[in-house]
């Protein structure tokens, strides 16, 4: 098969654009950063947060067009995988990085899962929620699927945030005991792939629904009828490898410069907010909805296509990633280095977190989900914006 067509076709101009608009801005930010550093006018700020925002929105609809390209082409759960394991890996080094940098960074990996924890599984699917359920009436999780995602957020949450209170010191794991959380967390993360692409695959598949009432076939039998039909994964990469690996290229390439330039900004925005009298903690919380900014538009998408099953893996997916290889990361970065890893969360966040996941357990056990149950997940959220203001 001739791959020139087919490279043409995946990048075409308006793709080698937004590559290349986000990796200028990048650059740009990285030459200007003398100037940016300095206390700018108000002005100023705004127009360059405003550039920033603008140059990360174009490319994250690109990152969109890829990964949809992508989900179709390999099927789930791979095409989702894709794009969520290139944003979390991305996001993992870039907190390694600070925390190799210099000063304290006690607490960041504390806070920007948290804050990703409470985007992901109350903003992000509140909102697909209600725009799928407005839409469709009621959508059929895979529950199979749903209920192994939420089954290890439940451990790995615990793990991460409240055990380090109950049985370490000072909110941190002691040495003794951050080894094996790092190396049991790392197994759980793997053994959850290597289900998820392969025995369980089907798991993470849209249930297919028939008849008339809506009802659907039980989880199992409906994914697995629909893996028989679809060709193998190897089958499919053999026949479109040109294809896959050119748009898993470019995706990587255009999410990228979001994720740095997202990073980038933060010192910006955090003296915007400081300016604005803003709580500290509302930088994090930006910071994270703008690096998932692309996942958040898939989401979106998927919902309203009636795609609840890839709504599942691109939420609940991203964050068994977050936290199955922010933790051991930091861990293991605190370990070589003599940081202190602060993950205990406060009694409040700890409270919201536990209402998140018990809500997202009842949303995804009943046989349908519809806009009611993303209308909660968005009360969940907008309480915890309440908090970082309290």
């Amino acid at each position: 098969m001739n791959s020139v067509p087919i490279l043409r076709t995946v990048l075409t101009p308006a793709v080698l654009v937004r590559i290349a608009l986000g990796w200028g801005a990048f650059v740009l930010t990285l030459v200007a950063r003398p100037v940016l550093s300095a206390h700018l006018p108000t002005s100023a700020l705004v127009a360059v947060l405003a550039a920033v925002v603008a140059v990360i929105v174009v490319c994250a609809f690109g990152v969109v067009a890829q990964a949809e390209h992508l989900a179709h082409r390999l099927g789930d759960p791979y095409g989702t995988l894709v794009l969520t394991l290139s944003i979390v890996l991305i996001e993992v080094i870039l907190i390694s990085a600070v925390m190799l940098g210099p000063g304290d960074h006690l607490t960041i990996a504390r806070d920007s899962v948290m804050a990703v924890s409470m985007i992901i599984l109350n903003l992000v699917i509140g909102v697909a929620l209600l725009v799928g359920g407005l839409r469709h009436g009621g959508l059929l999780p895979n529950r199979a699927g749903t209920s192994a995602y939420l089954s290890l957020l439940v451990v790995l949450c615990t793990v991460a945030f409240a055990l380090p209170g109950l049985i370490g010191t000072g909110g941190a794991y002691r040495a003794g005991q951050a080894v094996p959380i790092a190396a049991l967390t790392v197994v759980l993360y793997a053994f959850f792939l290597y289900r998820q692409m392969g025995a369980q695959r089907a798991d993470f598949q849209e249930v297919i629904a028939v008849g008339s009432t809506g009802a659907a076939n039980p989880a199992a039998e409906a994914t697995d009828d629909a893996a028989d039909v679809r060709p193998s994964i190897g089958e499919v990469l053999s026949e479109h490898r040109t294809e896959v690996v050119a748009r898993a290229i470019a995706l990587v390439l255009t999410v990228t410069p979001i994720v740095l330039l997202s990073h980038d900004m933060a010192v910006l925005l955090d003296d915007g907010l400081g300016r604005a009298g803003a709580p500290v903690a509302l930088s994090g919380i930006l910071i994270a909805m703008i690096v998932f900014l692309p996942e958040t538009l898939t989401a979106i998408r998927a919902a309203h296509a009636g795609e609840i099953q890839r709504v599942s893996n691109l939420c609940h997916g991203a964050l068994v990633s977050t936290v199955g290889l922010t933790i051991p990361a930091v861990l293991t970065i605190g370990l070589l280095t003599g940081q202190t890893v602060v993950l205990a969360e406060n009694a409040t966040n700890l409270t919201l977190l536990a209402v998140t996941l018990v809500l997202n357990v009842m949303t995804f056990a009943g046989s349908r989900v519809t806009a009611l149950h993303g209308s909660a997940h968005l009360m969940v959220f907008v309480i915890y914006g309440l908090t970082v203001f309290a």
